[in-house]
């Protein structure tokens, strides 16, 4: 039985061989002409992708640059503000960026923002709005930016005595300088009519 199996004709196909139902024929060899168009394809596609890798990358770095550097300032008031310090404590610090929120406008001249903070007795969420201030150019977009924190708030996460957990809302102030006093308050119709 042994023999008989060792015996028995194996055929096979050479597809190189094969002229009609081979992979390899005498029409599939690409011209000169056709080899420097595939070529010139596959180069403009190269650095095509390398053009809209690199957009994204300088996209994404600026990003980072106007996060840390909005939540660097947003972190000093927070620091300065008695409410905060008293309900989590010093030092208060940043959490980790990937549990944060960025928008920012198209032109990048204001954006919305949440950061986790926490301190040595809790931990909270800042959330602020902000404008640019100064002037934009051309170097900027990835150079330190000034931002005018106008709205910022911390919600903070306090376990209490009992162990339940104790949710305050702070309103951080702005630094904006109240109105004189002799200022009066207009009336919106008043202010709107065209005067005579």
């Amino acid at each position: 039985m042994f023999r008989r199996v060792l015996s028995t004709p194996i055929r096979f196909r050479s597809i190189v061989n094969d002229g009609n139902n081979g992979f390899c024929s005498a029409s599939s060899v690409p011209t000169p002409e056709a080899e420097s168009k595939a070529h010139l394809g596959r180069r403009v596609a190269q650095l095509l992708m390398i053009g809209v890798t690199g957009g994204i990358a300088i996209s994404g770095i600026s990003d980072f640059v106007i996060f840390y550097g909005c939540t660097d300032q947003a972190l000093e008031k927070a620091r300065q503000n008695k409410k905060i310090v008293e309900a989590i404590g010093e030092p208060i610090v940043r959490g980790p960026w990937y549990n944060s929120t960025l928008a920012v406008n198209q032109k990048r001249h204001s954006l919305s923002c949440t950061c986790p903070i926490s301190g040595p007795q809790g931990s909270g969420i800042l959330k602020l709005k902000a404008v640019q201030s100064g002037d934009e150019n051309w170097l900027s977009f990835l150079g330190h930016r000034d931002w005018e924190i106008l709205i910022m708030d911390a919600i903070l996460s306090i376990p209490s005595k009992e162990g339940n957990i104790q949710s305050i809302r702070v309103s951080i102030p702005n630094n904006m300088a109240p109105p004189p006093a002799d200022c009066k308050p207009c009336n919106s119709q008043a202010c709107t009519a065209p005067q005579k």
